[in-house]
């Protein structure tokens, strides 16, 4: 019988460099022997997709705080059944950027939605699956606000205030300290090289690579 798969995903705020670090990490996966499968949320499907376009690019729909939760979770019954699942029964690792830590801090630190609604959703929608192990990457708002700036035009969580990005940076590291085994926090206060060999560190202590 194959070996079930690994599933791990990347969070933090905007601009602490997942995008660049996902591609580094899938490289150091696949070195280690592993087959890898880069997703994203929202999105990692057609439709996830399509819901991420309104999601990030919707600047002038009235998105309620609920819709907005909905469409997230949408989005990931959609990524569940089609992408996720499966490459975990062929044994493979699945490296997601962004689920449903995100949702925690985003729509719960952020916007302030209970936690008990959205567990509600995760029980529904996951049916048990969570992540094995989840790599924050952590800087101060202030810092990840300016890289995202240098990334071109601000999509729809961009523009929210410093207060925003406040709470759900510290919603990310409750969650982490909440779950220690789970979560691996990495300062992304650094440059990118140091930031690389910690996570390197960090795959290596996990027996990935």
């Amino acid at each position: 019988m194959k070996n079930p798969g690994v599933f791990i995903t990347l969070e933090g705020i905007e601009g602490v460099g997942k995008s660049t670090l996902a591609d580094f990490i899938g490289a150091q996966l696949q070195e280690g022997g592993h087959t890898v499968c880069r997703t994203r949320e929202p999105g990692g499907t057609r439709a996830g997709e399509a819901i991420r376009a309104i999601l990030l690019e919707g600047h002038d729909l009235a998105i309620t705080d609920e819709t907005e939760l909905l469409l997230i979770f949408a989005a990931r019954a959609q990524h569940l059944d089609e992408v996720i699942r499966p490459a975990l029964a062929r044994g493979e690792v699945v490296l997601c950027d962004r689920f449903t830590d995100a949702t925690y801090a985003y729509q719960g630190g952020g916007r302030g939605i209970p936690h008990t609604r959205i567990a509600e959703l995760e029980t529904r929608v996951q049916d048990g699956l969570r992540p094995r192990y989840t790599l924050l990457f952590d800087a101060p708002v202030a810092t990840g606000l300016a890289r995202a700036g240098r990334r071109g035009a601000a999509d729809r969580f961009e523009t929210e205030t410093t207060h925003f990005f406040e709470r759900v940076r510290a919603a990310y590291l409750g969650l982490a300290a909440a779950e220690p085994d789970r979560f691996r926090v990495i300062d992304a206060d650094q440059p990118l090289q140091q930031v690389q060999d910690a996570t390197r560190n960090i795959l290596e202590e996990l027996a990935l690579c």
